[in-house]
């Protein structure tokens, strides 16, 4: 037995996105059918549609999504029909080497729904991310689903599922912000704005947000930064320098993913700083840097990939801050839209108009 729900389709490189009917099977062994009730706009969702993840088009778009499990196949015990849900992109297995060394936010074989959802016309769809939530409903792995108190709205608590996470985990996981400390963190969209949210969280004193828009720098400072700096005018580096008593910040987050921008948070990070990337470079970049300069500073060049979340342990954590009020994440809401959307959404967010769209349905 299938279900014929309409979803947001990407069939080709750089074509805009279009609603349609997708088939969704019923669960099979350790498989969820999941009725989504909110999916936010998230870059790697425009990534897919320009054909940057890969060419296995067509693509059933959206991944940073809540809803309700409707239906569970044989095996399923840890969900059940009817729970509240963030999906997550990094179901882990629970026995590769990272799991079984006590770090399973590194699992090196996560799991995805074994069965395709399809076209109408049979054609197999490759959901985003292994989810695939701009539709109705979706077939993920049961382990995709992370149950949150239900008392959060799916807009908010669908948002742990990509960019919030990712932002907030890399200064609360991967850079280890602890109290007292500074942190710098460049580029202030979606996910620099969650780093800056994460190290207010994790207690740092001082907080600079840099970018080259200033709506951008506004949104940090609600969120958290205590200086802001404007990267268009100002020399970033030297201005972090500045903000810390001359010596760099103790953790410097590139949430850009350029070289430019990581060599400023390599430059701005104090001699025993941590550097974190958790902007998205393409295959092509490169970084040029005197070995000496390497050699002559200690502390760490990290990469962070999904905040270095457990999204058992972190989903739940996060949405309980949230309803204690120390996470805003409604700040991060910038509209809601519907379905067929989604495309203007992608126009905005290339624009920088927006922290996140976020389909309700």
């Amino acid at each position: 037995m299938t279900q014929t729900v309409r979803g947001v389709v990407a069939r080709g490189k750089g074509a805009p996105v279009e609603v349609t009917d997708i088939v969704v099977p019923d669960p099979g062994p350790g498989e969820a059918v999941v009725r989504v009730q909110a999916c936010g706009v998230c870059h790697t969702d425009l990534h897919y549609r320009e054909g940057g993840i890969n060419d296995e088009f067509p693509f059933l778009l959206g991944h940073e999504a809540a809803g309700i499990v409707e239906q569970v196949g044989e095996g399923v015990t840890d969900v059940a029909p009817g729970d509240f849900v963030v999906l997550n992109w990094r179901a882990v297995c629970g026995a590769c080497r990272a799991c079984l060394k006590g770090k399973p936010w590194y699992c090196f074989n996560t799991h995805n729904a074994a069965q395709p959802m399809t076209l109408a016309d049979g054609t197999p769809l490759s959901p985003a991310l292994g989810i695939g939530a701009f539709a109705e409903k979706t077939l993920v792995h049961a382990g995709q689903c992370t149950k949150v108190d239900p008392q959060a709205s799916p807009a908010v608590a669908g948002l742990l599922g990509c960019g919030v996470m990712a932002g907030f985990g890399a200064a609360v996981n991967t850079g280890n912000v602890g109290r007292g400390d500074s942190v710098a963190v460049i580029g202030c969209g979606g996910v620099g704005s969650a780093a800056v949210a994460g190290a207010r969280t994790a207690g740092a004193t001082t907080i600079i947000a840099v970018d080259i828009d200033p709506r951008k720098l506004e949104w940090a400072r609600g969120l958290g930064a205590t200086h802001t700096v404007d990267a268009s005018s100002e020399d970033a580096v030297a201005r972090v320098q500045e903000l810390t008593g001359g010596f760099g910040a103790d953790v410097v987050i590139d949430a850009v993913g350029r070289p430019e921008t990581w060599k400023q948070a390599f430059y701005a990070r104090d001699l025993a700083g941590t550097v974190v990337l958790v902007g998205v470079p393409t295959p092509d970049m490169r970084v040029d840097l005197p070995l000496i300069d390497f050699f002559s500073r200690g502390g760490a060049l990290k990469s962070s990939w999904y905040g270095d979340c457990l999204p058992s342990r972190d989903f739940p954590y996060m949405i309980d801050l949230y309803r204690q009020g120390r996470l805003d994440l409604d700040a991060f809401v910038t509209e809601t839209i519907a379905l067929d959307q989604v495309e203007d959404a992608f126009a905005k967010m290339h624009h920088g108009d927006v922290l996140r769209s976020v389909v309700v349905f």
